[in-house]
């Protein structure tokens, strides 16, 4: 088998690497993060992951109780609002504040989404709309002080160039944000607003130009996209738009966004290995690789990457009740950690200098260099993806590091059918519908990220070491500068 070699020099100077996929996390609707289960999984992705945002559809639809007509009279009603900002500030999590959907009293007609009938049609007088936003504003900053609020993004409405969200035209939804806008900086200049939130990196170009051309604050652009986006023929399953993808097109997309968008703020505020809310990959190893290799080629390109979403604790069709049913969320119905929760794991351990990255040069391995900011520690990780169909073989890898001192300890930390793969213990099970708590502590630690003795060899200042990668697999090198680093559940390997 022939290698693929990852080598580099760690005497080079690095480059900065932001860690924007901490900046937020989706979630679902509105109404769930009143649960305390949402709550308690929110928490975890805050300390474990490092999550500081988190972003939520329908926050002023009917079912939170924001503005209804009751006796001919509007009723503004912040306290779910109140109740839900306060769990997440409590928690370190600072909210991303999608505005929508319409309550229906302000509405221009009755289509609605999701199970739980978000209006999505314009406002029937879009100064009662903007006389609830400044409402919303002036009450946030009251109780929380606009030191506070303005660290918050205020984002105004969700993918409205795609009819099941807006029924209104292009120039409707400028208009609405030209007067969400307005009304928010006529409370505070402070408030951060943005927009278009579009699907597929739509709109972009003609939504700077309307802000700039007509005075418009913006003080970010934000967008979405999923791989799955117009690839393949209409009516192909998930499989046959991923396979009718390429390997890189998010980067590549995140690239042409980042041209129209110049020097401003650029958040994708979704985000995932496909839009299909029951696709099996997401709880696999295959959205693992996925994620590493789309976050770290996405470096200097966007200000913020926000997976959707961080729980199965998500209503949008239906609400689930099977452990793993290809949902979304990072963690499952029960807060087992899916092989994407441990590849963002990864992701928050690593450095913030990159010193080396290996990309476009193999059909199906990429890697990169990383160094902790006190120097005293280096991670490789490397990732194995295709996409669905793609061919794929284990690949075996080896790593050559020049102007390092001889290790304290050489760890490897590996996501692959036989590691970090919850999924795959259960399926070995006969994939039960619902899970005891001794069957889902049993699946939290077969979830864990183990780490492993590596070996390794040292001669005249290079470090050398050799590993294999499975198909759909990602593996995490660490190189401790002092043995006293080295985990104290590894087993004792000898060098060799």
């Amino acid at each position: 088998m022939t290698a693929v070699v990852v080598s580099c020099d760690l005497r080079r100077p690095g480059t900065p690497l932001a860690h924007a996929w901490e900046q937020c996390v989706g979630s679902g609707h509105a109404l769930l993060a009143l649960r305390a289960d949402f709550q308690a999984q929110l928490q975890r992705c805050h300390d474990e992951l490092g999550m500081r945002r988190v972003r939520f559809h329908a926050l002023l639809s009917d079912d939170l109780g924001t503005l209804v007509c009751e006796q001919n009279q509007l009723v503004y009603s912040f306290f779910n609002i109140d109740t839900i900002w306060d769990a997440l500030l409590a928690m370190g999590v600072r909210p991303f504040v999608e505005l929508s959907f319409m309550p229906s009293t302000l509405a221009s007609g009755n289509t609605t989404v999701f199970q739980y009938r978000g209006n999505i049609t314009p406002p029937r007088d879009r100064a009662e709309w903007a006389a609830l936003v400044h409402r919303l504003a002036t009450h946030s900053i009251q109780r929380y002080g606009v030191d506070e609020v303005s660290g918050w993004f205020f984002e105004v409405w969700n993918e409205p160039n795609l009819p099941a969200f807006w029924t209104g035209t292009q120039a409707d939804y400028f208009a609405l944000y030209r007067e969400t806008a307005t009304a928010l900086k006529r409370v505070s200049d402070r408030l951060c607003v943005g927009g278009p939130a579009t699907a597929d990196d739509q709109w972009i170009a003609a939504f700077v130009e309307f802000c700039e051309s007509g005075h418009v604050p913006l003080d970010f652009v934000s967008t979405h996209h999923y791989p799955t986006d117009a690839f393949g023929r209409p009516g192909d399953d998930t499989e046959a738009q991923l396979a009718a993808s390429s390997r890189s097109v998010l980067r590549d997309r995140a690239r042409e966004t980042r041209q129209l968008v110049g020097d401003r703020p650029l958040y994708y505020t979704e985000w995932s290995t496909s839009s299909n809310s029951r696709d099996v990959l997401h709880d696999e190893p295959y959205a693992a690789a996925v994620i590493i290799k789309t976050m770290l080629e996405a470096r200097g390109l966007v200000d913020g990457y926000s997976w959707w979403a961080f729980s199965d604790i998500f209503d949008e069709n239906f609400f689930p009740s099977v452990p793993f049913h290809g949902g979304f969320g990072l963690l499952n119905l029960y807060g087992i950690e899916k092989p994407s929760y441990r590849a963002f794991e990864l992701l928050h351990r690593l450095g913030t200098d990159l010193v080396f990255a290996l990309e476009d040069q193999h059909p199906t391995i990429d890697a990169w260099v990383v160094r902790q900011p006190d120097g005293r520690g280096t991670t490789v990780l490397i990732t194995n993806h295709a996409l669905p169909t793609r061919p794929i073989v284990t690949e075996h890898v080896h790593i050559q590091l020049d102007g390092v001192a001889s290790p304290g300890a050489v760890i490897v930390r590996r996501i692959d059918t036989d590691h970090a793969n919850a999924k795959g213990r259960w399926q070995a099970w006969g994939s039960p519908p619902y899970l005891s708590s001794d069957q889902v502590a049993d699946l939290r630690d077969s979830s864990r990220l183990a780490p492993e003795r590596q070996a390794w060899t040292y001669e005249e200042g290079s470090l050398h070491i050799e590993l294999d990668l499975p198909p759909h697999s990602v593996a995490a090198v660490t190189i401790d500068g002092a043995s006293d680093t080295t985990p104290s559940d590894v087993a004792p390997m000898e060098c060799v």
